[in-house]
C-alpha cells in the first residue's frame, strides 16, 4: 500500500481562473495590463524632450 502525496491529499483542484484570483488578492497585480512599450506616446512626450535636443547635446569630440 502506497501512501497519498502530501501535496494533493484532501485537496481539491482548483480551477485556473479561482488560483489566480486568490494570488491577485494576496500578492496583487504582478504585471500591468499595459506597458509603456504597448502606449502610443512618443518618447519626447515621456521624457520632455525629443531626439533633436539630445544629437544636440552631443559635445563635438564624440560628432
Amino acid at each position: 500500500m502506497t501512501a497519498p502525496d502530501d501535496a494533493t491529499s484532501g485537496q481539491q483542484l482548483e480551477p485556473e481562473w479561482v488560483r489566480r484570483k486568490r494570488l491577485a488578492a494576496v500578492f496583487g497585480d504582478v504585471l500591468p495590463e499595459q506597458t509603456s512599450d504597448d502606449r502610443t506616446a512618443r518618447s519626447s512626450e515621456v521624457s520632455g524632450k525629443g531626439d533633436e535636443w539630445y544629437r544636440d547635446q552631443v559635445p563635438p569630440h564624440h560628432g
